[in-house]
């Protein structure tokens, strides 16, 4: 049965691969040229939807203060929120293989703009909780990521996907920024009103240059007939060659680290004694580094490096990182152990994304995509509970061993296990 899946994954990704630019000339987008300009127009998406997001995450803390809702409270906020993108990614990712990318987008700007509306209208701690609702929808990243699967070839998606990590770099630091000043200048509901606006916007621009449908049509049959909600579809693919033990890699490979930046906002303060300014600028600091080593240095390293091999370094250098937090004791050696850390991080995102949409059949790459994309959120739902524990009880080196330990295991694990992948390098 698994080299049966296996097989069904390789042919659907050739056939796809074959017919990606047939379907796009379908859709009015003919050519090389075309196809770039639609995978820009969801770099530019995502761009703008991170850029927006991170805005309201600097300025949360501060809405949340001035409503009275306590640390406390306040944790439960964003477990809230996490609770929604982890119920949330998934159902997307379905979503998006059964009605479009197209859809998928519009779907996931549209509830940007609710959630900013209901955000810029939270004058009680109630209306602030159901502010959070939209957040289930709003999975920008992954609609572009499913963008670029759809129009890239299986041993071009790595350094594809990778380039997102301009956008990424580029929300955090403008939206960080922009965040902070909009809000100091003209008050902290102003953010809201400009997310809103720019979210609508960004709902145009999916309507207007996304193609209705750039995945070949032939594996429409698949999941057009399925429920967007069945769980069943969803757990099915985890049931492909090396699936499972390459998300549980994904998913506890950086667990510890996201453990550690769920908290990150109390230890700037507390351990580093930064000022809102000046961990702003410690944020930016990370945007660029994820802009250099995603927009440029995996790229490169995937022309040169089986993922197999990029895998386990990711995983290797992530036991590093874990070293180098436990004897951290300044936010300039954190400065140092940023450059690995965000090398690991990166890295690990996008060759288990690319390694993930190609175990599975390209009709069901938007649900895979979706699932990956739910990582990040389950660290946000666990993180207050326990990563606050660890600060309280062990200290910030806590997070460093554990992040050690856990890699470590990890390591080994890569080197015994025979996981099956599509070894391609880019050409």
């Amino acid at each position: 049965m698994s080299a049966m899946n296996a097989k069904a994954s390789s042919g659907g990704e050739e056939e796809a691969s074959g017919m990606r630019t047939e379907i796009l000339g379908e859709s009015g987008y003919r050519g090389e040229v075309k196809r770039g300009q639609v995978i820009f127009i969801a770099y530019l998406i995502a761009t703008l939807e991170l850029t927006f997001l991170f805005m309201q995450m600097g300025v949360m803390p501060y809405l949340a203060k001035s409503l009275g809702l306590d640390s406390v409270g306040f944790g439960y906020l964003q477990t809230t929120f996490g609770v929604l993108q982890l119920v949330g990614g998934p159902i997307f990712g379905r979503f998006a293989d059964q009605f479009g990318t197209r859809a998928a987008l519009i779907l996931s700007c549209a509830s940007g703009s609710a959630f900013f509306l209901l955000m810029s209208m939270s004058t009680s701690i109630p209306l602030l909780f159901l502010s959070r609702l939209p957040a289930v929808f709003m999975h920008g990243l992954p609609g572009a990521q499913k963008v670029i699967t759809d129009l890239t070839a299986p041993s071009q998606r790595a350094d594809a996907l990778g380039k997102l990590g301009l956008c990424f770099g580029i929300g955090i630091i403008v939206g960080s920024a922009l965040g902070g000043v909009v809000s100091t200048k003209f008050g902290i509901f102003v953010p809201m009103y400009v997310g809103l606006v720019g979210n609508l916007i960004n709902t145009m621009i999916a309507m207007v240059w996304i193609p209705l449908q750039a995945k070949p049509k032939s594996d429409h049959h698949v999941t057009e007939n399925s429920n967007v909600f069945s769980v069943r579809e969803i757990l099915r693919l985890m049931k492909f060659p090396g699936v499972m033990e390459i998300f549980m890699v994904k998913v506890f490979a950086g667990l510890p680290i996201g453990l550690f930046l769920v908290m990150f906002s109390i230890i700037s303060m507390d351990f580093f004694g930064l000022e809102a300014v000046e961990s702003g600028y410690l944020m930016s600091y990370f945007g660029v580094l994820q802009m250099v080593i995603q927009g440029l240095v995996i790229g490169k390293l995937t022309n040169h490096c089986t993922e197999r091999t990029l895998l386990r370094l990711s995983v290797f250098v992530f036991a590093g990182v874990g070293l180098g937090m436990a004897l951290m004791r300044t936010v300039w050696h954190y400065c140092i152990v940023a450059v690995p850390l965000v090398f690991a991080f990166s890295t690990l995102g996008t060759i288990t994304d690319s390694i993930l949409t190609k175990a599975v059949p390209s009709s069901d790459t938007g649900t895979m995509l979706g699932i990956c994309a739910s990582v990040q959120p389950l660290t946000r739902t666990v993180g207050p509970t326990i990563g606050g524990v660890l600060y309280r009880h062990f200290g910030v080196s806590s997070f460093g061993y554990l992040q050690l330990i856990v890699n470590i295991g990890l390591f080994v694990y890569l080197l015994k296990s025979k996981i099956p992948l599509r070894e391609m390098k880019s050409q």
